[in-house]
């Protein structure tokens, strides 16, 4: 069974509600305390490290931080098993950090955040699938096309044409990155960069191969299927590690994120895990009481009326919301605002019901000519002549 993640916030030491200048602090002085090479005699403290790395990751980030918030390690860890999902923070740029931690600089000049030679993750591909607002409440899978870069079956990856090699660059002499002097008013500055020639690979191909022009990739076109769990929402992404661009110099692919977005739905609105609605009730029932029939997810729900019901009550239908992605089977709820329909014609037989059932519960229709004649009948409404006074409109 796999180890229980801890809390992020829990792992850095803060309050939920942070601010970005207290999560770092937070996060320099468990990286300084924790860094393998500052603990080179502590099995620990890599783990540690790692653990702290990828909290900070998660909680310097404002999209991933709200997501995180909303759904917690669900919000990354989902489908992980199919080799979806999970989170990964190799790609984090944490040069700021480690930058004021160790003082990284040398010959008088700061040393660049290039890596040279070195391994280097592929770039990510983003891909947005449509979601329909059923698919997204209870979860679906969709297939996903995109271009991806596979080694060149002519030159096995290298770009050079077959029989001949790749060569070391002169300007970098293989190593991949060139030391750049710049004078300034603070006196001669060094900095270690990339090398242009070769892009940082410490080779050149002087002969490019014909089929991949020297990339050491063709494109294919492929498919692949992506499962969304149910109670997904926009801004959930999806994950398909090491399906990316390949990477440099021997590092892994990069990934496939995945975005859905969920259509609108004609009568359902949802927030978080909740759904909201309305629906007509006749006068009749709002009146006497009733059975109903709503629109949920789940299909149409039969609704007691209570008797007197008002127009604008809102009632809640329990457990027929969005599933949760923490646990498929916890649900929000569903919330149907009641409004009391007016029919808009009436036969003559109707209509002469209706002012029967209006005199023996109010008499509403003659009550202007009511408040009317008691004010005829009021002495103080004549002058002094019995004439009766006129109005504010003559």
């Amino acid at each position: 069974m796999a180890e229980q993640k801890r809390d992020y916030y829990e792992v850095l030491g803060v309050e939920k509600g942070a601010d970005d200048a207290a999560i770092k602090k937070a996060y320099r002085a468990l990286a300084k305390k924790y860094h393998p090479d500052m603990n080179p005699d502590d099995p620990n403290a890599e783990a540690k490290f790692k653990e702290a790395s990828e909290a900070y990751a998660v909680l310097s980030d404002a999209d991933k931080r709200k997501q995180y918030d909303q759904f917690g390690h669900a919000a990354f860890d989902q489908g992980a098993g199919g080799g979806y999902g999970g989170f990964d923070y190799s790609s984090m740029d944490f040069t700021d950090i480690f930058g004021d931690l160790f003082g990284d600089f040398f010959g008088g000049g700061r040393r660049s955040s290039g890596r040279g030679n070195g391994p280097r993750k592929g770039a990510d591909i983003r891909k947005s699938v449509r979601l329909t607002f059923e698919e997204a409440v209870f979860g679906t899978e969709k297939e996903i096309e995109v271009d991806s870069k596979e080694e060149c079956q002519t030159c096995h990856g290298s770009g050079a044409k077959p029989g001949t090699s790749p060569e070391t660059c002169q300007n970098c002499k293989g190593k991949g990155q060139v030391v750049v002097t710049q004078n300034s008013f603070f006196g001669t500055m060094r900095s270690v960069q990339t090398c242009r020639e070769c892009n940082g690979s410490g080779k050149v191909v002087k002969d490019k191969c014909t089929d991949c022009r020297g990339t050491g990739y063709t494109t294919i076109r492929k498919r692949y299927a992506v499962s969304f769990p149910a109670g997904i929402d926009n801004g959930i992404v999806r994950r398909l590690q090491g399906k990316g661009e390949p990477g440099v110099n021997g590092g892994p692919r990069g990934d496939i994120l995945v975005e859905p977005i969920v259509s609108r739905h004609p009568i359902f609105q949802r927030q978080e895990y909740d759904i909201y609605s309305t629906a007509p009730v006749s006068f009749a029932v709002a009146a006497l009481g009733g059975e109903i029939y709503v629109d949920t997810v789940d299909g149409k729900v039969i609704y007691e009326v209570k008797p007197g019901t008002q127009t604008g009550l809102r009632v809640r239908l329990r457990g027929k919301g969005v599933p949760t992605l923490r646990n498929k089977e916890v649900r929000g709820d569903h919330y149907v605002t009641l409004v009391v329909s007016v029919p808009e014609k009436l036969s003559n037989e109707a209509k002469e019901l209706l002012r029967q059932f209006d005199e023996v519960t109010g008499d509403s229709l003659h009550a202007v000519d009511k408040v009317t004649a008691s004010k005829d009948k009021d002495p103080k409404d004549k002058d002094k002549k019995g004439k009766k006074k006129k109005g504010f409109f003559g």
